[in-house]
């Protein structure tokens, strides 16, 4: 790791430096220098001194620094004199630049400052365009301005040549004021600068730029700034809306200025095009009654502090979005923060002592605690000693004293200067060493000449104003040998109080408190009379507390290159605190206590960032290549609030999105041209259906986005561990798995909780369905017909084992009838492609149709596939009139057009907490559901199998939830659908739509007795249904919803079928009759992919039917289960209105009696 420097400036304007490879602070070589403040950058420091002028100090390299000076000798031929100097009134000028517009003799060049040295004498670039050239450097063309070439033809009128000298920056290593503009009136004076934008996102190590603020509040943009023009050139002045008390620039394109009346102000559009950007935004302070105090920015993290000292760290920050989101509280007491290179953070504590932000990473750019700078201060003391006296100049020394004055009293102590910034209580209960002097009178240090230390209330107001000190001497202080029996006097100086096995008291004072105080003290000491002493001359150029370490209070690490794993040695928080100041001991142990009594909540922000490919769903839609980054940060009492951003850019322009985590209602995997996608949903995006699809290079970059995303949304709700027993359960049209956990507002008749707002969480796994009950018991079907289940809850920890499953890929191969050739692959222009998918608008051809995600492997090779709806024939072929009609399984002669089938198998594998059931395949099961309060040692199960049987599970519990055997109940027919209610109600369908109810099903007889015939609606065909704890609902082929009038415990099959609503594809009846569908569109939005969930309002036991739908998210959803949320809330007696339907209600229609009973 290169070296690099920490720069930091007392209060007494002095400079210091110190070394990442070194242990001490260096003053600078200028002893006469004070600056007020400096700001480091890569390879340099920029200062701003006591008499308001900028000062740089570059740091020495190999490389030096030179720039080339040159002007242009122009000429004209003339028949008389040939080329001359003597040019036509409307030339160019006999010296000037490359365009000739400007006039440069060589007599008008000057070194820029004292800086800067001639290399030499001017002498003419003997190249033309990188060449040698035999003309002596000139250039000819036919006249001015035109081509320049070495070559003199016939038509040459004019030429030139140029001059070139070089000037070489001498000033490296050491602090050079810069000049002031000429003839521009310079900014002056200035009270703030700071440096930065050498890491513009667009072009990483480019030079820096340099800002001002003026003391009347103006903004100023040094320009010029070059590696061969290191002080730049001029400055200009940037407008502002408001007056500035400071700013800062960080390394890359962030800008932000603290404003008088506390507020903040971002500069915005700042670019390598524009470095001054183009428009200002104001942000408020962290604390509306508290006016922040200062502000410091890095490449994506900006620092304040309020003028309580309390530190304050704003999250969202990005060059994308500037402002960022939002204030986080940091623990600490600061009066200033500086953000250096790699994002981190030093301070200069209330206590005037240096601190280093621990723990700052890009994952976590807040850290997580403060340590102090814990290096020692360059001894500076020089003074003539005698045998007798030993002076120290070590921090350690003056903090503790010598390990002489510990043991005796005695013997000859050790002086030292007394420290304004440190005052010791109770000076008069510690021990004293008595010196003798000869004159006390002049010797009283009340008599002596006190040096002025600058303080002040505001501490803006105290860095900015002027102050006037006078440089003192310290008196002398004079000692004799001493008389037998002859009484010690306590000196006249205060000595640093040491008390074996106590710890020395301090604390944080007022600068010119402290000199108060030490006056104050200094006059209540006397000296002996007639005492004789020999004298010291103690000269020392150290100010008044120098040995207890300097005062800061400025510090800059825009140059120090550290991170959080770097191994400085005065930055671990394990050094001795010999080596640290009495204040920062104190202020440190401070610290530590209070950490290890709030240790169970630490403030912090995280971050986690990435690259992902963003779906543009505006024209031109697109897959955008977009940054993206998680930030989470936890608040005071230990919640923890997060927002996920996408940063894009569009026609230039930095823009970004994002998203509050506890606004996310759903993160899905999707399928999207075989990426590995998945989107992102909202509230207000299921109500605009526009979910935020993003997709990931690898599978494991996509499964670790969404697992961080998920437990963050699990975290901001306080949801962890499994599902609860009263879960939601819903599968995708891609065989996602998703649970939501409900409250008692989401079946409430008042105040019912939107379906937007549902959040949903995936389980690991690949279903088509999942049925569920509010005993735990939880049961899904694969697609390939295989049981399932849920095993996460039962047990110690919940097993994960392997979970998979077959689904199938289909084709269609389109031909149309031609009387030359027959069918044939030749269509009409207007026909759809010969390879389609089912609906034939989109091409699909075996070749390029892949499985559904990358996922997905192949089991099988293409093959046709003759279960088809509508039968085949032999060879698989269905046939219609044209494109699009109903297909039948049979030519006619009226038949132009056929299809056939291809399918493909494709398999997954992934681990769950699923546990499969053999051997069955089934196609259909369903849990009876029960109130919260039930207890049943047997839970009822029935299914149906792969080829319509009706099948009755046995042994199911909640200790048993796979059960133990298949009980096989006779049918005449095959069946689609089965559903049990409450009270052992079982109700199915049969593949032709015929509903049957089974009678007499009991806990001692499961099976039941016989089936009951159950005439379906006129003209319609049932192909699902829903059994409740008092109603059934069932769904016909045209996606009609009915309910089943005149259902009563002596007359459990109803007496006829109401119709409620169409668009409906699934239903759901839970054990409180609540009602829940997955409906094929939603109204307003055609586009929408069909599969959306769907509450139905207002149901209760007045009015079982319901009022109105709420649809909630959508977009590929196959099946959801309320079967399990038994969570009932309070009634009240008479339900109001729900609103309007939402889905268009039909007439009344018909109803029908009941039928009869049918044995089996």
């Amino acid at each position: 790791m290169p070296i690099t420097l920490l720069w930091a400036v007392d209060v007494y304007g002095r400079v210091y430096s110190l070394s990442t490879a070194g242990q001490r602070w260096e003053r600078a070589d200028d002893l006469l220098l004070e600056l007020k403040r400096v700001s480091a950058g890569k390879g340099r420091c920029w200062g701003i001194g006591c008499d308001h002028r900028v000062y740089l100090n570059m740091m020495p390299s190999e490389t030096p620094i030179r720039y080339r000076e040159e002007t242009y000798e122009n000429q004209r031929w003339n028949p008389v004199d040939s080329f001359t100097d003597t040019l036509l009134p409307t030339d160019r000028w006999p010296w000037s630049d490359v365009t000739g517009m400007n006039p440069q003799p060589l007599h008008s060049f000057e070194l820029p400052s004292h800086s800067w040295e001639w290399e030499g004498d001017w002498y003419v670039d003997q190249s033309c365009g990188g060449e040698p050239s035999q003309t002596g450097g000139w250039e000819y063309a036919v006249d001015f301005p035109a081509n320049f070439s070495p070559d003199k033809k016939w038509n040459s009128c004019v030429r030139r040549r140029r001059w070139i000298r070089y000037r070489r920056y001498i000033a490296q290593g050491t602090w050079a004021r810069i000049p002031l503009d000429s003839p521009r009136k310079p900014p002056l004076p200035l009270c703030d600068i700071s440096c930065g934008g050498w890491e513009m996102s667009d072009q990483s190590g480019r030079y820096p730029y340099l800002w001002g603020v003026s003391q009347q509040g103006q903004v100023w943009f040094r320009e010029g700034i070059h590696p061969r023009v290191p002080e730049g050139t001029t400055w200009e002045e940037v407008e502002v809306p408001k007056e500035v008390a400071q700013l800062s620039a960080g390394p890359g394109d962030l800008l932000w200025v603290l404003l008088w009346d506390g507020n903040l102000m971002v500069r915005t559009g700042l670019s390598l095009d524009s470095p001054t950007g183009t428009s200002w935004v104001e942000v408020e302070s962290p604390v509306k009654e508290v006016e922040a105090l200062h502000v410091s920015v890095g490449v994506s993290v900006v620092w304040v502090v309020t003028k309580d000292y309390k530190v304050w760290f704003r999250r969202g920050v990005n060059s994308h979005n500037p402002c960022g989101s939002g204030w986080i509280s940091i623990g600490g007491e600061m009066m200033m923060v500086d953000v250096g290179l790699n994002d981190q953070v030093w301070a200069v504590g209330e206590d005037r002592g240096l601190y280093f932000r621990m723990g700052v990473t890009p994952s976590e750019p807040s850290g997580n605690g403060w340590i102090p700078v814990s290096a020692q201060k360059e001894c500076e003391l020089s003074g003539q000693m005698n045998e007798a006296s030993v002076l120290s100049c070590t921090d350690s020394d003056s903090e503790l004293g010598p390990p002489e004055a510990k043991n005796s009293a005695n013997d000859t102590p050790v002086l030292e200067a007394a420290a304004p910034s440190v005052v010791p209580l109770g000076g008069g209960d510690s021990p004293t060493p008595p010196l003798k002097t000869e004159d006390a009178s002049s010797a009283s240090q009340q008599d002596a000449p006190k040096p002025f230390i600058p303080a002040s209330d505001s501490f803006i107001n105290s860095l900015v104003s002027d102050r006037d000190r006078t440089s003192t001497t310290q008196p002398s202080i004079t000692e004799a040998p001493q008389e037998e029996g002859e009484e010690l006097s306590p000196a006249p100086i205060l000595p640093t109080p040491v008390a074996e096995g106590h710890d020395v008291p301090w604390m944080n004072v007022d600068l010119e408190g402290a000199e108060a105080a030490r006056s104050a003290q200094a006059a209540g000491l006397s000296l002996g009379d007639g005492s004789t002493a020999a004298t010291y001359s103690l000269e020392t150029s150290q100010g008044v507390g120098e040995e207890d370490g300097p005062v800061w209070t400025w510090i800059s690490g825009g140059g120090c290159d550290v991170d959080a794993s770097s191994q400085i040695s005065w930055l671990s928080p394990l050094t001795s605190s010999l080596s640290l100041t009495p204040v920062q001991s104190a202020a440190w142990s401070e610290q530590q206590q209070q950490q290890q009594q709030e240790s169970n909540v630490r403030l912090s922000v995280w971050v986690r960032k990435g690259a992902l490919r963003w779906w543009r769903d505006w024209k031109p839609q697109r897959w955008v290549d977009v940054g993206v980054a998680l930030e989470q940060s936890t608040k005071s009492d230990g919640r923890k609030d997060s927002i996920f951003f996408v940063y894009y850019t569009q026609y230039d322009e930095k823009k970004y999105l994002h998203v509050f985590i506890n606004e996310v209602t759903a993160l899905v995997p999707v399928l999207r041209d075989g990426h590995y996608a998945f989107a992102v949903y909202t509230a207000q995006r299921i109500k605009q259906r526009w979910p935020l699809v993003l997709a990931a290079q690898t599978e494991r970059d996509m499964n670790e986005w969404l697992s961080l995303l998920s437990d963050c949304c699990c975290e901001c709700r306080g949801i962890t561990g499994p599902p609860s027993r009263h879960a939601l359960w819903s599968t995708t049209s891609k065989g996602d798995v998703m649970v939501h956990e409900p409250s008692f507002s989401l079946e409430a008749t008042a105040h019912t909780l939107a379906c937007d707002l549902m959040f949903w969480r995936q389980v690991p796994g690949h279903l088509r369905c999942v049925e569920s009950n509010s005993l735990g018991l939880v049961w899904g079907i694969g697609w390939d017909g295989t049981a399932w289940v849920y095993s996460g809850r039962y047990g110690p920890q919940p097993t994960s084992g392997k979970h998979t499953d077959v689904r199938s890929v289909h084709v269609y191969e389109n031909q149309r009838w031609n009387p030359m050739t027959g069918y044939t692959d030749k269509g009409l222009p207007t026909d759809r492609p010969m390879w389609s998918d089912e609906s034939g608008l989109k091409e699909c051809t075996k070749g390029n149709t892949h499985p559904p995600s990358p996922q997905w492997s192949w089991v099988s090779e293409w093959a046709v596939d003759y279960n088809v709806p509508g039968g085949t024939d032999k060879e698989g072929w269905q046939y219609a009139a044209d494109f699009p009609v109903t297909f039948h399984g049979h030519k006619t002669m009226k038949d132009f057009v056929r299809r056939r089938r291809w399918t493909r198998k494709c398999k997954i594998s992934l681990r769950g907490p699923w546990q499969p059931v053999p051997p069955i395949p089934l196609t259909d099961i369903s849990l009876m559901p029960c109130l919260a309060q039930s207890r049943m040692e047997q839970v009822p199960v029935w299914a149906l199998s792969d080829k319509g049987d009706v099948l009755c599970r046995l042994g199911v519990s909640p200790q048993n939830p796979a059960g133990s055997s298949w009980l096989h109940v006779g049918t005449d027919q095959p069946f689609k659908s089965i559903s049990i209610g409450g009270a052992n109600q079982v109700w199915a369908i049969a593949k032709d739509g015929a509903v049957f109810y089974r009678g007499s099903v009991s806990p001692q007889n499961p099976a039941g007795e016989c089936w009951y015939h159950i005439p379906s609606p006129p003209r319609q065909t049932l192909r699902q249904l829903s059994v409740g704890r008092t109603s059934v609902f069932a769904v016909d082929d045209n996606s009609n919803l009915w309910y089943r009038q005149g259902l009563t415990p002596s007359y459990p099959q109803g007496s006829a079928w109401e119709l409620i609503s169409n668009n409906v594809t699934k239903v759901t009846v839970g054990p409180l009759d609540q009602v829940w569908t997955i409906a094929d569109g939603v109204p307003g939005f055609p586009t929408e992919t069909p599969g959306a969930v769907c509450h139905r309002l207002g149901v209760g036991p007045m009015q079982p039917k319901g009022q109105s739908w709420d649809y909630g998210i959508g977009g590929g959803w196959e099946h959801i289960s309320v079967r399990g949320n038994s969570a009932e809330a309070p009634r009240p007696p008479h339900p109001g209105a729900a609103g309007t339907p939402r889905s268009p209600l039909p007439a009344r229609p018909p109803t029908q009696v009941n039928g009869n009973a049918v044995g089996v």
